[in-house]
């Protein structure tokens, strides 16, 4: 590809999103996979049974990994979303291979999670040319660990992350366009114990939503412009990437 003038473009360029959506365990991950474009499921883990979707036999091994993405890449089909479910079974899948087919004196010293990552960078390039050459939507749902967070600008606190090993985590973050954090709406309620004491408690509504920017509780980052937080639906955030999103106020109505 030549690099000069005539190789320069203007103006947006719309591809399908890469999602990766982590949240408390059964609110509804898969089920929000499940409601995007014709999706096919990669998984890792048992839990889709109750789905009426399209998966692949249960994956095992990182070569099976390679060659349901390298299916999906080279047949024909009418699939227009992969779904990986989960991403931290997979890392564990990940994780025993390198594990079996290394020395012990090879992973010492963090050398193991560099092998991971190495590993873990192969298959999101496989996601990526699934996006930008076959069009398909990419999302990789993934579970959640509360963790301390040392931040240079406050004393240590505790947050919700995903539950991958972190040079993975960081891997998987960067390439994501969305990571989106599912939570229920939790409100705190004050009241009266006596001797002019207030408790405070945090009730939830039931309303599961997606976080879309980190905050001190989580993390969560979008390269669109999402609000704060969305309904727990695909149809929501395929409008929110188009630009068609209501006011907060009206998403918590």
């Amino acid at each position: 590809m030549a690099f000069d003038l005539k190789s320069i473009k203007r103006g947006q360029d719309i591809r399908p999103p890469r999602i990766f959506v982590f949240g408390v365990e059964g609110i509804g991950k898969s089920t929000f996979a499940a409601g995007a474009p014709s999706p096919i499921f990669l998984q890792t883990e048992d839990g889709q049974g109750s789905l009426d979707v399209a998966r692949f036999p249960m994956i095992e091994s990182v070569d099976q990994m390679r060659q349901a993405l390298g299916t999906l890449y080279t047949e024909r089909h009418d699939f227009q979303t992969v779904v990986l479910d989960s991403a931290d079974w997979l890392e564990t899948i990940i994780a025993n291979e390198v594990e079996h087919t290394h020395d012990a004196k090879d992973l010492a010293y963090g050398k193991g999670a560099l092998k991971q990552a190495e590993i873990w960078r192969e298959l999101l390039g496989g996601f990526n040319a699934l996006r930008n050459e076959r069009d398909m939507s990419v999302i990789l749902i993934g579970h959640c660990q509360i963790k301390r967070f040392d931040s240079p600008e406050t004393e240590p606190y505790d947050r919700f992350q995903p539950k991958l090993q972190e040079r993975s985590n960081a891997l998987v973050r960067e390439w994501a366009d969305a990571v989106l954090f599912a939570n229920y709406r939790t409100v705190v309620k004050k009241s009266e114990v006596g001797f002019n004491k207030e408790v405070a408690r945090g009730i939830t509504t039931g309303e599961r939503l997606l976080f879309t920017a980190e905050k001190p509780a989580y993390l969560a980052k979008n390269r669109y412009a999402f609000p704060d937080s969305l309904p727990l639906s695909w149809d929501a955030v395929s409008n929110a990437i188009a630009g068609r999103v209501l006011p907060a106020d009206q998403l918590a109505a």
